[in-house]
């Protein structure tokens, strides 16, 4: 990109507008607005398909200073429908083989605005909630841009996992592993196969649209439920599957949107809330033990749990910030699920015990 600066407009559902520059493509992009509040892993963060449909706000101020490298993805392209930030870095000092985040963008067709007060655009989803955006560098027409916005989708209601689901079966690892586990391909990040490959699993991956008779004939020991993006509500496929899945009594883990999936499957509710969790400081307490844990978190779902709703789960996470479900189990199958991410990349490591603890789940359904 050359040094002179082209300016893009952001423009809110409500009408609200935020004047800055350029970055990534030219042109005009759509989307769900919401910020994440992490300090660094912005690569891993844009391509994690839980955000698809969305435009992202870095609370960070400086995004880009470290470039980009093809090993530290999480999906196999740039999943946000564009990008906010305060100061977008063309300089990046990683030696390696690092090249520019700029250059990243443009060939992954990303549209993005950046010399914008981020501080100011959180505040205000903070007060008025998520709602749709849009930006562009291709015009300064904010009453054409409205129009423009004003066909968006509402995330409600939007199913978006089937979209970046695999588009067909295949396998990780190695074969002659000792567990077997079926991965449901909602969106998955990456470094949820490596953690179950680092325990000694050999994972078939099943698209999104996956009947539950296709997942047993592979034989699996455990399931594990993938993030992703969208309403959990709106898949009354996937609900389907993970309920045939747990009412067999397969060791089940689900992590995300695979949280919420188990959930609805277990008779519990969704809803869509004020502005979601995304970061990488959110505190959750484990019920069970007693100890709290700092967690990565990206979504804007969250379960309704009401201890006379459902006789089969039990509450097992809670957030320390709003006291929104974190996890929970089944009572009576060996089944359970988080909502924020334990395999982390970007954040922090200490829920990674769950990994272990979907091990010895299966270990012992096993012997």
């Amino acid at each position: 990109m050359s040094s002179l600066k082209i300016p893009a407009l952001l423009v809110l559902q409500d009408g609200t507008v935020f004047r800055g520059t350029a970055i990534g493509k030219i042109g005009t992009t759509t989307g769900e607005i919401c910020f994440n509040t992490g300090m660094t892993g912005y690569q891993e963060v844009f391509t994690d398909p839980s955000y698809t449909g969305q435009i992202l706000i870095m609370t960070n101020d400086h995004i880009g200073n470290y470039g980009v490298r093809d090993a530290e993805v999480e999906s196999d392209s740039i999943k946000i429908a564009g990008l906010v930030c305060k100061k977008f870095s063309q300089q990046f000092s990683r030696k390696m083989d690092s090249y520019s985040l700029d250059t990243y963008f443009t060939e992954n067709n990303l549209v993005g605005i950046a010399d914008v007060d981020t501080r100011q655009i959180v505040r205000h989803i903070r007060d008025s909630g998520a709602m749709n955006a849009i930006i562009s560098s291709e015009t300064e027409d904010v009453d054409e841009l409205k129009r423009q916005l004003s066909a968006c989708p509402d995330m409600s209601g939007l199913e978006l996992a089937s979209t970046v689901s695999s588009d067909s079966f295949h396998t990780l690892g190695n074969e002659d592993a000792p567990i077997r586990v079926a991965l449901l391909d909602y969106g998955s990040k990456k470094n949820i196969a490596r953690c179950l490959m680092e325990r000694g699993c050999y994972i078939g991956v099943f698209p999104a649209k996956s009947a539950s008779a296709d997942v047993l004939a592979w034989n699996p020991d455990g399931i594990m439920i993938s993030n992703g993006p969208g309403d959990p509500a709106s898949m009354d496929y996937a609900i389907a599957c993970v309920r045939d899945l747990v009412e067999k009594g397969i060791p089940t883990f689900g992590i995300c949107l695979g949280h919420q999936l188990l959930s609805l499957a277990s008779g519990l509710t969704t809803y869509k809330m004020h502005h979601g969790h995304r970061g990488l400081n959110h505190p959750v307490k484990n019920l069970v033990t007693g100890r709290s844990e700092i967690t990565s978190q990206n979504h804007g779902f969250a379960v309704k749990y009401e201890d006379s709703a459902n006789e089969k789960v039990m509450l097992t996470h809670l957030n320390l910030n709003d006291n929104s479900v974190e996890g929970i189990a089944r009572k009576d199958k060996p089944a359970f699920s988080v909502q924020y991410h334990p395999e982390a990349s970007p954040g922090p490591h200490d829920s990674m015990y769950l990994f272990d603890q979907f091990i010895e789940l299966i270990q012992k359904h096993k012997s």
